[in-house]
């Protein structure tokens, strides 16, 4: 039994398609009793799996919120088997302002498993953790580059250790059919909501869906479709699993950036200028693009070289970099045999 603060506005237990909020508990100078809400539908039917569907985890990735939208308006009871529960956006208050993280500062993706005593973005964080992770069988969990980063439109999974977990992921992975799916760890510190999805032993789905500010109506497309299919492929809404073959699609091109090297940060605080472009091939020491420094124009520009060979999957979108942010991702490609 969870001990969150959280009110759950739905039953979640219940039969057909009901709308509600997440009340997370709130006191502030404009009202000493309130709440943050955040809108959660549940959509029951008959016997059969659990999907939970999350948008917005970052408020800058409209990519995954639209398409939990779409799908909270087009689904119906009948065509569920089982139960699917859609958060279509996480982080409200940050989409509502355009940011990756909450007014706070707080990185959602960044607060798991959560705390109930902690702040609101941790007091959420332990409601999923406590609450609706445990009723799942599928989490997806839809992202994008979000304004400072674009990304191949891909599918991906975060590495887990256990063979049967890990082979179920993949298979949801492909069910996407991007053109690209890449396996990943994160670099970037722990806390992650996949991470603590994965370590419950679910099947956890993500996606990047480019991302650079803005959002092209193929994306909206393939993130729209993908998400379908993938609830398809777990059974938990009914239609025939679309495949790439069955779409006269080559198959998808597998990628893993697991390795400290597949990171290029940025040496020192500039202004980027990026040299590759998404899908690119790469060598080792060759330039991927190269650091400016406004405030030193007699300066020469410090060349950034990739620090592996492989498929460019992420550059940074934004010229403008801190020290040590994150200018360009180079994975490799792998072949499905050696995720066994």
């Amino acid at each position: 039994m969870s001990d969150s603060p959280i009110r759950c506005t739905v039953d979640l237990d219940a039969p057909g398609k009901q709308f509600g909020l997440l009340e997370i508990p709130r006191s502030t100078n404009m009202s000493a009793t309130g709440a943050c809400t955040i809108p959660i539908v549940c959509i029951s039917h008959g016997a059969g799996p659990t999907a939970l569907v999350l948008g917005g985890v970052h408020g800058d990735e409209a990519e995954g919120q639209v398409a939990a939208m779409n799908l909270v308006r087009d689904l119906r009871p009948e065509q569920v088997s089982g139960r699917v529960i859609i958060v279509p956006c996480v982080s409200p208050e940050a989409s509502l302002a355009f940011t990756r993280c909450w007014p706070s500062g707080a990185n959602m993706n960044r607060s798991f498993p959560g705390s109930p005593t902690g702040r609101e973005d941790e007091q959420l964080a332990h409601f999923l953790t406590t609450v609706l992770f445990p009723l799942s069988d599928i989490v997806v969990d839809i992202h994008s580059g979000g304004r400072t980063s674009l990304c191949l439109p891909w599918s991906e999974m975060l590495w887990v250790d256990d063979p049967e977990q890990r082979r179920q992921m993949v298979d949801g992975m492909y069910a996407w059919n991007a053109d690209w799916c890449c396996v990943y760890t994160c670099v970037s510190g722990s806390g992650l909501l996949v991470e603590e999805a994965g370590r419950q032993g679910k099947i956890v789905v993500s996606t990047e869906m480019g991302g650079g500010g803005h959002v092209t109506a193929a994306i909206h497309r393939l993130t729209g479709s993908g998400l379908r299919n993938v609830l398809r492929h777990g059974g938990v809404i009914e239609g025939e699993v679309v495949t790439r073959a069955s779409l006269g699609l080559p198959a998808q091109t597998l990628l893993r950036a697991t390795e400290p090297a597949n990171f290029m940060n940025a040496p020192e605080s500039g202004m980027f200028e990026v040299f590759v472009d998404l899908g690119q091939r790469v060598e080792v020491d060759e330039p991927v693009g190269q650091m400016h420094f406004l405030e030193r124009p007699d300066r020469p520009p410090e060349v950034i070289l990739s620090k592996t060979s492989g498929i460019v999957c992420v550059v940074r979108s934004i010229a403008v970099s801190a020290q040590s942010d994150c200018l360009v991702w180079v994975a490799h490609e792998v072949d499905r045999s050696e995720l066994d």
